[in-house]
């Protein structure tokens, strides 16, 4: 055992590969865990509604209502993933959703599609969408928890490089090769297989790592905690302040997916298929960004990573994804820029950070309120369109969109982060060692 140590001490002054990268060392498996798991969970995301809508649902329109349960609930589901994580540790967080993905996701396999039985469809499939956030943020207040806190950026880099590589942009692949070799329902069993793969692969891997237990204080119960995850928002202006800037980060994405689509397609003669490989540009740019962009937070600051190459970047991006195209008429030139705002959009990722860091006694309740915002921006971008694209047009639109960024980097010299976590970071510590207890030694 002492010769173990030994050699632990002697090598912990020479980083390695993984080090070097940006990876936790002791999270690593996790990373690795998170893409299998998220590749399964983004099988179905090309091909579910219509699938629905010829395998029991009846009607685009029922199938619809499907999705729209299951979303709710995943955006339920993120808020509350980081309130539970404090109160019973990320890893059993972690667990729950696992179980959640695959106990439902048999039974509607297994029961509700074959038998066509649509309330069934609706509560297997609806209720499954608590099972991805549980897994996925229980592992970023993990990381956010026992990570180096002067290289948080780095890991939470490569928490956004892991998800949104299976989500959907991996996971559609896969699908894309699986369908014509064994059909749309065995491709959604491959699903399952990959995501208790990922899952398994997660919580062996990363099962003595710190940061898994209980996170907050004694005295906390389930309720308090999650009463807390909301009134954060208002005890802490910080917390609220930052969850105004998630929502910022992605409000004018879901906002442009409402009226580019005919643009590009119709007014610009792209077509369809060529405003989806638009899509597909601007999330594929966007994966490898965030991990760019994480390392990159932690050499030049996360607050000026935030401000300027998230906020104020993204207020030029999403100028020039709309009026450049409209000029020069030229596909290669639409996209470059939806790569210039796919990129752009990853420079939010130390907004994560900088949420735990503000609240470090709170961590999963404040990433439960970024998780938050990061829901309400899939109806807000959607909300603007519709009060002001009749009124001022989509050129109108956009500048109101490119506003909101520049709001949003004012906004950023709020997120001051408090002296006790200064100190962590500092001094190399985790965010683990603010505030809260240590629970288990191996947590």
């Amino acid at each position: 055992m002492s010769g173990s140590n030994d050699v632990t001490e002697a090598t912990a002054g020479r980083p390695g590969l993984i080090e070097r990268a940006g990876l936790p060392r002791p999270l690593a498996w996790g990373f690795v865990g998170l893409l299998i798991f998220m590749i399964g969970d983004g099988v179905e995301s090309g091909y579910i509604s219509p699938y629905l809508a010829e395998n029991g649902a009846g009607t685009p329109a029922r199938a619809a209502v499907i999705i729209t349960v299951y979303g709710a609930l995943v955006t339920a589901g993120s808020w509350l993933s980081g309130a539970l994580s404090d109160v019973w540790g990320p890893r059993r967080v972690m667990l729950l959703g696992l179980v959640i993905w695959g106990v439902l996701e048999v039974l509607f396999l297994a029961v509700a599609l074959p038998t066509e039985n649509y309330p069934l469809m609706l509560l297997t499939y609806g209720l499954r969408g608590f099972g991805y956030p549980f897994f996925a943020y229980g592992f970023l207040v993990w990381v956010l928890a026992g990570s180096p806190a002067h290289r948080l950026g780095s890991a939470v880099g490569w928490f956004y490089f892991a998800f949104t590589g299976g989500l959907p942009t991996l996971g559609s692949l896969v699908a894309s090769g699986s369908q014509p070799l064994i059909g749309e329902y065995a491709t959604l069993w491959l699903s399952l297989v990959l995501v208790v793969l990922g899952g398994v692969v997660s919580l062996v891997g990363i099962r003595h790592a710190r940061g898994g237990g209980r996170l907050a204080a004694p005295g906390v119960s389930t309720w308090r905690s999650i009463g807390n995850s909301v009134a954060i928002a208002f005890t802490n202006p910080r917390v609220g302040i930052g969850c105004l800037v998630r929502i910022a980060n992605t409000a004018p994405q879901f906002g442009f997916l409402v009226f580019l689509p005919t643009i590009f397609a119709d007014d610009l003669g792209f077509g369809t298929s060529g405003w989806l490989q638009l899509v597909f540009v601007l999330g594929a740019a966007n994966i490898f960004a965030n991990l760019f962009f994480g390392v990159l937070s932690d050499r030049l600051g996360w607050h000026r990573t935030l401000r300027w190459f998230g906020c104020m970047a993204c207020a030029v991006s999403s100028l020039c994804l709309y009026f450049v195209p409209q000029y020069v008429g030229q596909y290669w030139v639409a996209v470059l820029c939806a790569a210039f705002f796919g990129i752009t959009l990853a420079g939010f990722t130390p907004i994560s950070v900088l949420m735990s860091l503000i609240a470090p006694g709170q961590k999963g309740n404040a990433i439960a309120v970024l998780n938050l915002g990061a829901g309400a921006a899939t109806f807000v971008g959607p909300l603007v369109v519709a009060a002001f694209l009749d009124v001022i047009g989509p050129g109108g639109v956009t500048i109101v969109f490119a506003a909101m960024y520049v709001l949003a980097a004012v906004a950023v010299r709020w997120l001051r982060v408090p002296a006790e976590s200064q100190r962590i970071v500092e001094e190399g510590g985790t965010l683990q060692e603010v505030g809260a207890p240590m629970p288990e030694g191996r947590a």
